[in-house]
């Protein structure tokens, strides 16, 4: 290696102390050369269509009331009707299935699938201190499902966010997190070891369900193992001081923001590069002037133009976030490149119609990943094509050699 390069996996040493580098100009990487990261973002409540979409599909399109909100970043983004999972429905279930297309959530015998930040995580490994991320605006539900349909908790406090990410614990915090897996490690191994004996004595039926239960413990060893290598190394420093957390549920638009600022700190130094955030539907009456109910209330408008524009009041306070988020994105760069040109950031909903617990006609969004953009693409809404063929192209363009997910029937191009 030239001694004037930098490599990546290069160590800032001094006083007994690592500093293991965010991605650096000098490094000698090109833009790319860098990872693609994938961040997906949904309003479990919707947005209402008629201020969401543009009445006329194509590159030209003339933004609707919401989409002028974003229009600094047209040509970073592309906006997306007629895609949706099939056989969803009962009404607001499909939230917890918006990122693994499970059919028929809600109905008795239901068991969510791998959602698609989770098979991503899966296939990248760790790669990164943290394979994935899951936050939420309010309490730990999550659209994150490991591929036994296990629902992984979503972090809601961004001050907890903050410190696992960033904060270097002391000499017995960490002796304590060897000893969890250290535990981990000899839970898994007894359980192997009566695994022979379980088998021998189960029906078939129980054989196949202890199958999918040890291969559960299989992943489990593989992920203590590579969990095991980052205990040691230090976490990034970051210029930014521990967000203090908002008590108040009401605060919608203060919760959201606080989750948006941690993402350009996590991409940038690599702690992750999957990413999901849940905007929960259970915040009361938001603090939003001029709002009197509470959001869910509004959702179910019944066409009445109070609580329409009360609403609209609302989903432009939350679309403003997703501005910031995209300004902040962009004005930091890494290897010649912004942070957006290198993460493919998803914002949709699991509701095309909240009013009606419609599940079909998802509004969605995407921006970033140095895709095609500019435009409004228009799938059929009477037979929407799978919003899976999107999750699929943004595997694809992380690297994934896939040629399905779930319900996919194909990789969207457009």
């Amino acid at each position: 290696m030239h001694s004037s390069t930098l490599n990546r996996r290069t160590f800032l040493k001094a006083s007994g102390i690592s500093l293991a580098l965010p991605w650096l100009e000098g490094f000698g990487k090109s833009a790319e050369s860098l990872p693609k990261r994938a961040l997906f973002i949904c309003n479990t409540l919707g947005f209402y269509s008629p201020s969401f979409y543009p009445a006329k599909s194509g590159p030209n399109y003339v933004a609707s009331e919401y989409l002028s909100l974003l229009q600094e970043h047209r040509d970073d983004l592309t906006v997306f009707s007629g895609l949706s999972h099939p056989d969803q429905g009962g009404e607001h279930q499909c939230e917890m299935t918006w990122l693994s297309a499970a059919r028929n959530p809600g109905r008795d015998g239901f068991r969510n699938s791998i959602s698609v930040d989770q098979f991503a995580a899966r296939q990248l490994g760790y790669v990164t201190r943290f394979p994935s991320l899951s936050l939420s605006s309010d309490w730990p539900m999550s659209q994150a499902y490991t591929e036994n349909g296990v629902m992984i908790p979503a972090m809601d406090r961004p001050s907890g966010v903050f410190t696992r990410l960033f904060l270097q614990g002391n000499s017995n915090e960490v002796a304590r997190e060897k000893k969890k897996l250290s535990d981990g490690r000899s839970i898994l191994d007894s359980l192997g070891a009566q695994r022979g004996r379980l088998l021998r004595k189960a029906s078939p039926g129980d054989r196949e369900r202890l199958d999918a239960y040890f291969e559960a413990v299989r992943e489990a060893e593989r992920d203590l193992s590579e969990a095991g290598v980052w205990i040691d190394r230090p976490r990034p420093k970051v210029d930014a001081s521990i967000p203090e957390d908002i008590s108040d549920k009401a605060d919608l638009v203060g919760r959201i923001e606080l989750l948006f600022k941690l993402v350009p700190l996590i991409i940038q130094t690599d702690s992750s590069r999957v990413i999901s955030i849940v905007i929960q539907n259970n915040h009361g009456i938001p603090r939003v002037n001029g709002v009197a109910l509470e959001h869910h209330n509004l959702s179910h408008h019944g066409r009445d133009p109070e609580k329409i524009g009360q609403l609209m009041k609302i989903e432009r306070a939350i679309l403003g976030c997703f501005d910031g988020l995209l300004h902040r994105m962009k004005g930091q760069r890494e290897a010649g490149a912004t942070l957006l040109d290198h993460t493919m950031t998803l914002l949709g909903s699991n509701l095309g119609n909240a009013a009606a617990h419609d599940p079909r006609n998802n509004p969605i969004i995407l921006a970033g990943g140095k895709l095609k953009h500019g435009g409004y693409v228009a799938h059929r809404r009477d037979e929407n094509t799978p919003l899976c063929n999107l999750f699929l192209r943004m595997l694809q363009e992380m690297g994934m050699e896939t040629e399905v997910f779930a319900t996919s029937s194909s990789s969207l191009d457009w």
